[in-house]
């Protein structure tokens, strides 16, 4: 099936007077991103769209500013390059990049060309990156000089052409392409409820499943965070989360782009980093997972820059120390706004403006009215309790898996589709996430499967059985360890199974932190691995270390 045949009406997520209702009700849209860019460059020709901040690497000192008239051109140019390539109607075209202004230029030019992007995460291994591509049969593979090599192997591994996308400084992005480029015919872009984007996520078994999404269920999202934020055109927004996973979808292509706003860009992350970028471009709107801004209250780089000019911080993945986050919105003037949702659901609840701090630091925020929430012991809704596993129906989730993949753990009986966690709503309407269901470890705010780890690490010949569960971790709130056992007469350790698994092409994400050998994992009475037994161990390991140092 083409993804672009893949459309809302169609979707087990949605009914065909759901879609309706929706769109009488203006949660969706009529207008592509497209048409929102057309409109920028028209309106606020000169207003910078995106910010490359500079990366502090030789050669890049001042940062590649892009105006709203250069995306739009930008955009053009790139869709009749890859018209000339021969990308058609409902192709695919897989984009594996660092995050960067050119990466949403080219995202609205595969737009333009009515084809669909594959979202490959900028840190993907080979093997991820192989395993999505696999999955979605691109046409196209389109990467940066920085991953040219990898993308090569890949490429080649599945006979799909390689393109090289290239951004110097003061020139605009264009592909390695010899083919001369083709006018895209007008009318034949994609329309709003179309498939637009396929991404990844962690699958809980084996490798990551593919996400299908269209532009409506991004735009919806962008209206709460406008109306929660009382964002505006004139806003400078840093979202420091990349492309092309959930968050970093919303915080730094459809919001930007659908307000008309500019977003400053980092190429990589880090504390001090994001302070400068702060300061420099008077940045009023924050966008990072909770351990990001975890991270940022933590570093001295905090108090050494002007923060000033932030009002408004956009976090989730989980919950936030509520000390330090009282004590950041006292140091910045910033008032920081929390939501609960998935790469799949889109938001279930959000605080706003109006919240008092407690509420906003403390809980996920209230219950989205448009986004209805059951809650469920497993089939059984559970919701008059207050406490159970969320699954929703509304304007803001996703098509589902390609290819329908898990269909029946992501969605209950009746279409209401699930999250990985346990919550708790009370009286007024507030959630909390207070435990989870499935086999993830929570690194960073990014979800990681167990399963996935343990799949690359039983790959090993020193490694007969692998187990992943999360240990804590201060800032990063959980990260991985593996505990092994090992085949008889054999020897392993973390810097020989990390440069082992490196070179299969793992996800750096999918790295173990601590390795423990054992003689025996504990099992279940089914025969099954005892994780719960696992992780009291690790915590009591990691309690007994912090005892003697």
């Amino acid at each position: 099936m083409h993804a672009g045949a893949l459309n809302v009406i169609s979707s087990p997520a949605f009914s065909a007077e759901e879609a309706a209702r929706y769109h009488a009700a203006g949660w969706w849209s009529e207008a592509t991103l497209s048409d929102a860019v057309r409109r920028n460059s028209e309106d606020a020709p000169g207003r910078p769209a995106y910010i490359d901040h500079p990366s502090g690497h030789p050669g890049d000192h001042h940062g590649r500013v892009l105006t709203w008239r250069e995306f739009d051109c930008a955009a053009d140019a790139l869709a009749a390059q890859l018209a000339g390539a021969g990308v058609q109607r409902h192709d695919r075209v897989a984009v594996w990049h660092g995050d960067c202004g050119a990466i949403h230029v080219l995202f609205v030019a595969i737009e333009r060309c009515a084809a669909v992007v594959v979202g490959i995460g900028a840190r993907a291994g080979t093997r991820e990156a192989g395993s999505i591509m696999q999955s979605t049969q691109p046409k196209l593979l389109i990467s940066d000089q920085q991953r040219r090599d990898p993308a090569s192997s890949v490429a080649a591994q599945l006979q799909v052409p390689l393109l090289i996308m290239t951004d110097a400084d003061g020139e605009a992005p264009r592909l390695n392409v010899d083919a001369k480029p083709m006018p895209v015919i007008g009318g034949s872009q994609l329309g709003p409820d179309d498939v637009f984007l396929i991404n990844s996520t962690s699958g809980t078994t084996g490798l990551p499943k593919c996400v299908v999404h269209t532009q409506n269920r991004w735009h919806y999202f962008h209206q709460k965070a406008v109306a929660n934020g009382l964002l505006t055109p004139h806003d400078i927004i840093l979202p420091v989360i990349p492309m092309p996973f959930g968050f970093g979808i919303w915080t730094s292509h459809t919001t930007p782009i659908y307000l008309g706003a500019t977003a400053v860009l980092l190429r990589r992350f880090t504390a001090a980093a994001a302070c400068e970028a702060i300061e420099r471009h008077r940045v009023t709107v924050l966008c990072c997972v909770s351990t990001q801004l975890t991270m940022l209250m933590a570093d001295n780089a905090s108090r050494t820059h002007d923060l000033s000019s932030l009002r408004v911080v956009f976090t989730g993945g989980e919950a936030l120390p509520y000390r330090p986050a009282a004590e950041f919105e006292e140091l910045t003037g910033a008032t920081i706004l929390q939501f609960y949702g998935s790469n799949e659901t889109g938001l279930l609840s959000a605080t706003t403006l109006a919240d008092p701090r407690e509420r906003r630091l403390r809980t996920a925020g209230r219950v989205v009215a448009e986004m209805s929430v059951r809650l469920f012991d497993g089939d059984r809704d559970v919701t008059d309790t207050g406490q159970g596993q969320p699954a929703c129906r509304g304007p803001a989730t996703s098509l589902g898996y390609l290819g329908g993949a898990d269909h029946d753990k992501l969605f209950t009986q009746d279409g209401w589709m699930r999250m990985g966690d346990i919550c708790q709503i009370d009286a007024d309407g507030y959630l909390s996430v207070t435990g989870r269901t499935s086999d993830f470890i929570l690194r960073g705010g990014k979800n990681i499967s167990a399963a996935q780890v343990e799949d690359a690490a039983s790959t090993h010949p020193a490694i007969a059985v692998a187990a992943a569960v999360a240990m804590p971790d201060a800032v990063f709130g959980e990260k991985v360890c593996l505990y092994a056992e090992l085949v008889g007469g054999q020897t392993i350790d973390l810097p020989g199974l990390t440069k082992y698994l490196l070179g299969l092409g793992v996800s750096k994400e999918l790295l173990p932190e601590r390795l423990v050998v054992v003689d025996e994992l504990p099992r279940s009475s089914g025969g099954k691995v005892a994780k719960g037994q696992l992780r009291e161990d690790i915590r009591a390991r990691m309690e007994a270390e912090d005892e003697h140092s």
